[in-house]
């Protein structure tokens, strides 16, 4: 039988060159199948389940500040992750609506600021209050002062979960009037079990590092 040579050399339809080719699929598809993912993640889950799809890398490097609004600062520790929050320079932060979350490993540092008339040991009660008991054992309370003179009441606590620290401050220094009436800030730094002491310098050179605005 004679096989005439233009048949012989018909390709189907569907094939894909072997350079092409990537474990059985056609490469060139990738970049436009992606964004079809992307798409639909955003539609399907919003876009906080496209946040938890794709890694995000934002860290912290030597220099840089955070803006705690209205003149408010602190210095985060290098090398952790920026996963919310704004830089000094950046987009700018409102004092009483104020979400930062930095994270290392196994550890994380939350700021939240709002509106507290009252002290910061009164701020603090209050939010332990709101959330019930913890069933933590092993709190204790303290103060301390950062370098600027704010003083923040500290709740210590550690149990199954991990260890936790939370730190309330008034943003002002001075008369207390003037600190009652400034916005609150409220630090909660979390730790898997056991684990504090590792990220214990970086805390602590943290939380005195926070400084109020200029005008407080």
């Amino acid at each position: 039988m004679t096989v005439h040579g233009d048949h012989a050399a018909q390709t189907p339809a569907d094939w894909v060159p072997v350079e092409h080719r990537l474990f059985g699929l056609d490469r060139r598809t990738f970049a436009a199948g992606f964004t079809a993912l992307a798409v639909a993640l955003a539609l399907i889950y919003g876009f906080q389940g496209l946040n938890a799809a794709i890694p995000w890398h934002n860290e912290i490097k030597a220099g840089q500040v955070l803006d705690l609004g209205s003149g408010a600062t602190a210095v985060p520790p290098v090398g952790w992750q920026l996963e919310h929050g704004t830089l000094v320079g950046g987009a700018g932060a409102i004092p009483t609506a104020l979400q930062v979350l930095l994270a290392s490993g196994g550890a994380t540092i939350e700021l939240d600021g709002t509106t507290y008339e009252g002290s910061a040991a009164a701020f603090l009660d209050q939010v332990l209050k709101s959330e019930g008991a913890s069933g933590n054992v092993g709190g204790s309370r303290g103060t301390l002062t950062t370098g600027a003179g704010l003083v923040g009441v500290v709740q210590s606590s550690t149990g199954p979960g991990g260890d936790a620290i939370d730190v309330a401050f008034k943003m002002a220094a001075g008369p207390a009037d003037a600190v009652e009436s400034a916005p609150a800030l409220l630090v909660r730094i979390r730790t898997a079990a056991g684990q504090f002491e590792r990220y214990e310098d970086e805390v602590a050179a943290f939380l005195r590092s926070i400084k109020p605005g200029a005008a407080s």
